[in-house]
């Protein structure tokens, strides 16, 4: 009787996903001009859209769960490991200057750590005990949503953070690109994103990684629009934290209010630069407390505040 060798069972694991695929009519392409992969690339990218279309019902679903959450105070997390990890950090870092989320409000967790961002923390993915001390750390609970991340549907990290956090209360999603997966499996919302096998043999940072990148936008943009974090398509939560968020912040309220821009600066002076404020105090004709005192009292829904100025 032959000895399975080293490593035997998870090869024939990973031979079963579709993201792992080989495919042989791609086998001679470092031989094709560069225009000729780029034009193959590129035309492998163009189904990635597709493939999240198919799953929208379950990542509508899932967003209204977190808005629900979030909206009773609770926390956006997600949690991955390589690129999909470095994924979700880079997702909640930008909900800050974009939406002025209060902070740890939506938190990336990386197996292995902030080290991870820039090189491989070796076998932190195949950890589920980091997952766990991760999440303790964080005090996870009901009013919370953690969504693991995993182009393969079977990393550790990622499928342990969705047991662990589902365990304490709190809304899961496990977002991956193979289909039956453990990761969609333990968790209330799963998500598989099909995009097949990819341009170079299992390199998931290629239509994997862009079929996450697309969900992880839309997890976040969307949960935002649900809590007042825009009005219409204006991001009028921004943090004007460097000269180009103070000019566009200047934009958004001209763009809300039709206001001429002496107008304009008087509004944000007196609203200590928050935008949503500006323009109530503009298109409601209230003054600057009066504003606070209208958003605060309707959870910063800018056109609920509104209407309630001019009632």
């Amino acid at each position: 009787m032959s000895r399975d060798t080293p490593y035997g069972e998870l090869r024939r694991e990973l031979a079963t996903l579709t993201t792992e695929a080989f495919r042989p009519e791609l086998s001679d392409i470092d031989q094709l001009p560069t225009m000729d992969i780029a034009r193959i690339m590129n035309g492998e990218d163009a189904t990635v859209a597709t493939a999240v279309a198919a799953q929208l019902p379950r990542i509508a679903a899932a967003i209204d769960g977190t808005a629900e959450r979030m909206a009773r105070g609770g926390r956006l997390v997600y949690a991955g490991a390589g690129t999909a990890g470095r994924l979700g950090v880079l997702d909640a870092s930008e909900c800050p200057p974009t939406f002025n989320t209060r902070p740890g409000q939506v938190i990336g967790l990386i197996a292995g750590g902030p080290e991870a961002m820039l090189s491989a923390v070796e076998g932190a993915e195949d950890s589920g005990r980091l997952a766990v001390e991760d999440l303790d750390a964080l005090g996870i609970g009901a009013d919370d949503t953690v969504v693991g991340v995993s182009a393969s549907g079977r990393t550790p990290y990622a499928i342990t953070a969705v047991e662990h956090a589902r365990a304490q209360g709190a809304l899961t999603i496990g977002l991956s690109c193979n289909a039956d997966s453990p990761l969609a499996a333990a968790a209330k919302h799963g998500i598989e994103v099909v995009v097949g096998p990819e341009l170079l043999t299992g390199s998931t940072r290629l239509k994997a990684g862009t079929a996450q990148k697309l969900v992880l936008n839309m997890i976040s943009t969307i949960t935002m629009i649900r809590l007042g974090k825009t009005f219409g398509n204006l991001m009028v939560d921004v943090r004007s934290s460097n000269e180009k968020l103070r000019a566009r912040a200047r934009r958004i309220v001209a763009l809300a209010t039709g206001a001429a821009d002496p107008e304009i600066e008087a509004a944000l002076a007196a609203t200590d630069g928050e935008v949503k404020n500006a323009i109530l105090t503009i298109l409601g004709d209230v003054d600057a407390a009066t504003a606070e005192r209208l958003l605060v009292r309707h959870g910063g829904h800018l056109r609920a505040a509104l209407q309630a100025a001019t009632n």
